[in-house]
């Protein structure tokens, strides 16, 4: 099914920015890229099909459906669920998918270890929690859970990993953290317990915290082109290429005069006459109600100003200072036109969130269009 909104997906710009990664990290500490919530919003079956080409050593997902898609995707590379796994028959299934297994407390492990065999042992990370208050023992009792867990004789643990919620904002409570898990490490090889895989950084870690690589490092928003904290904290020259754009089409122009309201609630007046364009995309579509009367697009490779409250699949714009606007004209809502841009950070500045949810709230129903080596595919 045709629409004239669309999201573009540049292909070329991901395996870039996993270059990066590996530059940053080097070749002895392995890559976990995480894309749960299918790739952030860039499509997860394309984003993983490239990554594997690009050497990747795992996926991180959030369920098991997830990690089912990218089966069915023919992805082989190893898959880590991050998501905690609640019934029996989540746990039958990551086991046959040949996905490993987050564990975030005993009762976790004692039941994978009743559903597997000796021959064919669940493969496990153990969480750890050393400050998000989210998933995972706490770390004071982290070296208890982790001696206990590997005496399960049907069990393998392969990692150990934490997360660190304030990379981005707490310099020293980050630091904190990872010297709690260089602690628990130690600990745990004095105990001459052997475990492949210590891992706790995320994107941001990866940018600030070298201390943090360990042997595996878990980036994500910066592989999709996003900088995951403010470039004056990062300490060198990172250079990343978005991956998304978000596109749609001007669907009907108007002559305005003075005086109109523009969309519900008539939050916006025209001050003098002026030509209003329609696009065919609104909140449904991921275009959040909060870039009523604040966000700028680009057509032609002008700003254009959003008038009046977006609407569910309809926004419109101000372009009477744009001359030979047509119908049909392609509209950027998050990308690049000529010599001007509009970022990701910038709606999410607009509407007081994060660029996650930007990225991850374009709706399914938007296609995506995935660009390599400047060829084009529609899915």
């Amino acid at each position: 099914m045709y629409r004239p909104t669309w999201v573009e997906i540049n292909l070329d710009n991901l395996a870039f920015n996993f270059q990066q990664v590996k530059n940053i990290v080097g070749e002895r500490v392995g890559i976990l890229a995480a894309v749960k919530a299918n790739a952030y919003g860039h499509s997860m079956r394309e984003v993983c099909q490239r990554l594997e080409q690009c050497g990747v050593d795992y996926f991180g997902v959030s369920s098991v459906n997830e990690a089912a898609d990218l089966r069915e995707a023919n992805i082989s590379a190893k898959i880590l669920i991050l998501g905690s796994l609640l019934s029996e028959q989540e746990m039958r299934l990551a086991l046959n998918l040949n996905a490993e297994i987050t564990v975030p407390d005993y009762r976790s492990a004692e039941i994978l270890n009743k559903l597997c065999s000796a021959e064919n042992k669940a493969k496990l990370h153990l969480k750890i929690d050393t400050g998000m208050g989210r998933l995972g023992v706490w770390h004071n009792n982290a070296l208890d859970f982790v001696s206990k867990v590997i005496e399960l004789e049907k069990v393998q643990v392969k990692g150990i990993y934490t997360h660190l919620p304030s990379s981005g904002s707490d310099f020293e409570f980050t630091q904190k953290q990872i010297s709690i898990f260089q602690d628990l490490i130690v600990k745990i090889k004095k105990n001459k317990i052997n475990i492949q895989f210590f891992h706790i950084a995320n994107s941001t870690a990866v940018c600030r915290f070298k201390k943090g690589f360990f042997n595996l490092v878990r980036p994500g928003i910066m592989l999709y082109g996003i900088y995951p904290c403010a470039k004056k904290f990062i300490g060198f020259d990172l250079q990343l290429k978005p991956v998304l754009s978000f596109k749609t089409k001007i669907v009907y122009l108007k002559d305005v005069p003075a005086g109109r309201t523009i969309s519900y609630s008539g939050t916006f007046t025209t001050k003098k006459k002026t030509k209003i364009a329609t696009l065919a995309v609104g909140y449904a579509d991921g275009y959040r109600r909060g870039l009523s009367n604040k966000a700028r697009v680009l057509v032609k490779g002008e700003f254009a100003q959003v008038v009046g409250n977006v609407c569910m699949g309809q926004t419109m714009i101000d372009v009477g200072h744009i001359p030979d606007v047509c119908l049909g004209d392609q509209v950027t809502l998050i990308g690049v036109d000529k010599d001007k841009t509009i970022t990701v950070e910038e709606l999410a500045d607009i509407c007081a969130t994060i660029t996650y949810e930007i990225i991850c709230g374009i709706s399914a129903r938007v296609p995506r269009k995935f660009i390599r080596n400047t060829d084009t595919l529609l899915l």
